[in-house]
């Protein structure tokens, strides 16, 4: 698979930290070709109600084809109904894990699939 279509690896995962590629996030956004830190900021991002339809709309652009969600440590972290349907509206796989479980998963399937994800180290 050529390296722009191949998601980093998570390197390591503990409270407040993610590593991938050697770069350190707090939360971090993982998609085909590359990462970068998730700014709730940036869409308005609460633990409720969580995940919007806009903090996938990154990973969809660089074409993942199956998005993982986490939960966060602590599974605090909610996802929309309507980040779920939209989605599901843009045929995309996705799975809504608690964080680590979130980051096994991501990294099964980033050397083989184009997948994206939001991983969130707290909470």
């Amino acid at each position: 698979m050529d390296n722009q279509y191949i998601s980093p690896r998570i390197e390591s995962l503990r409270w407040g930290h993610i590593q991938t590629d050697g770069q350190t996030y707090k939360d971090a956004k993982l998609f085909p070709g590359g990462s970068r830190a998730w700014d709730w900021a940036e869409t308005g991002t609460h633990h409720v109600p969580g995940i919007q339809p806009a903090d996938v709309d990154e990973l969809l652009e660089h074409d993942a084809k199956i998005i993982i969600l986490s939960k966060g440590i602590n599974e605090r972290l909610q996802t929309c109904k309507e980040t779920q349907i939209y989605l599901e509206e843009q045929g995309c796989e996705y799975f809504i894990l608690q964080s680590k479980k979130a980051a096994q998963k991501y990294n099964e399937l980033c050397s083989e699939r184009r997948v994206g994800a939001l991983i969130h180290s707290t909470c």
